[in-house]
């Protein structure tokens, strides 16, 4: 559905974007992240054909951007990360303008439908200018799905919403998730790590990760981490070391017979682990993945060297 090959954009001498690559099927969510500055908001503008780029291309349903740029905009609702709306018009007004300019049959019907997918039927006869920040943000969505694309693009979606706010926009997300290819950049990461299942992170113009959330994990992490807490006479920390995997084994905390660790390893060794404290006569107290933020994955991976 969205194919970016070795895309570039520069502005005069400073380079942007440089040189990615990636591809997102039909149905998926994904998030697209970076700091500020990172060129998540440039890619975006080339994808959906507001900014030409320097070097690459840009791919919507198998047509490329830069040729086919009227049949791939048809493809695509878009909501920019400022929401340009016009304060005066009443909602319906505005909708029924955005309806026009894509040449929508059955406009009204079509209104209707946007309107109370979107939660905003309630506010159809107010003007814009009046509604609350969480509105506009709807009302933006409206506009972006009104001609019923296959590809969402949403740059900040959230960005200034309250938190019930952000939980409604969320859930509107993941419904229209079920039927389209979703891509949105945010800085809410935990709005990131509940709405979608992939993600890309960009920084200084370069894509830094592209995978599922675990494996994004164990690309930060350099593993997995998990933690075992035992009862037993004897330190384990020897018959751990042997386990196939283990990388490091660290004791958190040691006291009379009762052992905690925190275990890195190349993969999920749970059952392994378990396996030995049987053997081994260990009274497991604890075992569990170390779950990893998407907020500290995040960190770890755009941190300055």
């Amino acid at each position: 559905m969205i194919e970016v090959q070795n895309l570039s954009k520069f502005f005069g001498t400073t380079k942007a974007v440089d040189d990615i690559s990636f591809s997102i099927g039909k149905g998926e969510i994904v998030a697209f992240l970076g700091p500020n500055g990172a060129g998540k908001t440039t890619t975006m503008r080339m994808l959906t054909g507001y900014f030409p780029p320097t070097h690459g291309k840009c791919f919507i349903n198998g047509m490329d951007v830069a040729q086919e740029p009227i049949k791939t905009k048809a493809l695509i609702g878009y909501l920019p990360e400022d929401n340009p709306l016009y304060p005066d018009m009443k909602v319906y007004e505005y909708l029924e303008f955005i309806g026009e300019i894509r040449n929508i049959k059955n406009l009204k019907n079509r209104v209707g439908e946007a309107a109370e997918i979107c939660g905003v039927t309630d506010v159809l006869n107010k003007e814009i200018g009046t509604l609350s920040r969480g509105y506009r943000q709807r009302v933006g969505v409206a506009q972006a799905i009104i001609h019923n694309p296959d590809i969402l693009i949403l740059d900040e979606p959230t960005e200034g919403l309250d938190p019930n706010q952000v939980i409604e926009l969320r859930n509107l997300i993941k419904e229209l998730g079920k039927e389209k290819t979703v891509m949105l950049s945010t800085h809410i990461l935990s709005e990131a790590e509940a709405t979608c299942e992939r993600v890309l992170i960009i920084n200084k113009g370069k894509l830094i990760a592209d995978g599922s959330k675990n494996e994004i994990r164990m690309m930060a992490k350099g593993g997995e981490t998990i933690i075992l807490e035992v009862i037993t006479k004897q330190n384990p920390f020897d018959e751990l070391k042997k386990i196939p995997s283990v990388k490091e084994v660290n004791e958190k905390k040691s006291e009379k017979g009762d052992y905690l660790y925190e275990i890195l390893c190349d993969r999920d060794i749970r059952e392994q682990i378990f396996e030995t404290a049987v053997s081994n006569k260990w009274k497991i107290i604890e075992l569990h993945r170390k779950s990893t933020s998407l907020e500290d994955i995040f960190r770890e991976l755009t941190k300055e060297e």
